[in-house]
């Protein structure tokens, strides 16, 4: 399956070339494939915040790159480079509070950081960490989508009809992607008859990203209103949700984007089964459950507005972007650790215990 995933491999969102960060603007796709071009941690931390690039592990990688921009430019400016760097730290760390991945990343610089000897090159020993970010995360895209792929056929070997949320695929990571990377490793494996696809407004990550991801190769997918998913589960005989996650808690809780707690409700409801695809670097286990996990709510002109142009009534509107699906609700998450089903904080501890697969 692994060599199946790679020669299947389409789709790219970052690129690090001469010490320079390109990103898929994933705000004009499907209609326009931009690349832009980020040279300072602080464009990095901007494009960070304004959507150009999304998805937790995406946002990890990008963070560390911005850092490697942060200190190239602190380096150059002599002094003591180090404290100064600190400020890139700081902006970068501001830029979106509820996906773990970017502390994450952030802390694997400021240790690498630590860990300098002397006389060694910094900006080359900073790169090749948030290289490492980037490459460890394809990897373990890989061996999540071959351990969700067993999870599915252990459960149904013939085709069957999956529904997702948001966009977890090659666009949100490093790689393959995490849910939207099971349902690859599915649809190569013949498990797939169609997918159907939340629009998950208000920024539209199901119809814009992920639609066009599995309809450019060559995947059947339905899209449909975030609202008529219970309608589906009961009438189209959906058998897995397949969601990604931006922070996972000790006891299993997921923060996932707006709308996935939703699911999970209907889903137990319907008897559909609910997995959770994310890599370990999404479990934080500094937070004991979900209600300790900051919830990012944006700005409500995301809801009033389309394209800038006012649609809905001049009022107050609500917009927080992700909610929190408890462990209870949720039938397996899917980590390149391994698979924990049922998930609670005996297991999730243990999980963290092991080594990584791959």
């Amino acid at each position: 399956m692994r060599d199946k995933l790679l020669a299947a491999e389409k789709v790219k969102a970052i690129e690090w070339r001469d010490v320079k960060l390109g990103l898929l603007d994933q705000r004009v796709l499907p209609r326009e494939e931009t690349w832009l071009t980020y040279d300072s941690a602080a464009g990095v931390a901007e494009a960070i915040r304004s959507m150009v690039v999304r998805g937790a592990p995406a946002i990890g990688i990008a963070a560390a790159f911005g850092l490697v921009l942060g200190a190239r430019a602190r380096l150059a400016a002599g002094g003591d480079w180090q404290a100064a760097l600190e400020e890139d730290f700081k902006v970068l760390a501001e830029s979106r509070p509820t996906a773990v991945n970017l502390f994450w990343a952030l802390d694997r610089m400021r240790e690498r950081l630590q860990r300098l000897k002397e006389g060694e090159n910094a900006l080359a020993a900073l790169e090749a960490e948030a290289v490492g970010i980037f490459d460890s995360d394809r990897e373990a895209n890989l061996t999540m989508a071959q351990l969700g792929l067993e999870l599915i056929r252990k459960h149904q070997d013939s085709p069957q009809k999956l529904l997702t949320h948001c966009n977890t695929g090659a666009l949100a990571t490093g790689g393959f992607g995490t849910a939207l990377g099971v349902i690859r490793a599915a649809h190569l494996a013949g498990l797939v008859e169609r997918v159907f696809a939340d629009e998950t407004r208000p920024w539209l990550q199901g119809s814009r990203l992920t639609a066009w991801e599995l309809a450019g190769e060559g995947v059947p997918v339905s899209l449909n209103a975030d609202s008529a998913a219970a309608h589906l589960m009961k009438t189209e005989g959906i058998t897995w949700v397949i969601v990604g996650a931006d922070r996972i808690t000790a006891n299993g809780d997921v923060a996932n984007k707006i709308g996935t707690y939703q699911l999970a409700v209907n889903a137990m409801h319907h008897g559909v089964r609910f997995m959770v695809v994310a890599p370990s670097s999404t479990i934080d286990m500094s937070l004991e459950e979900g209600e300790d996990i900051p919830i990012e709510e944006r700005d409500g002109r995301e809801l009033l507005d389309v394209g800038g142009q006012r649609i809905a009534a001049e009022v107050h509107a609500v917009n927080p972007v992700f909610d929190v699906t408890p462990a209870d609700l949720i039938d397996a998450i899917v980590t390149e650790k391994g698979v924990v089903e049922r998930p609670d904080a005996a297991k999730m501890a243990q999980l963290m215990c092991r080594k990584r697969l791959h």
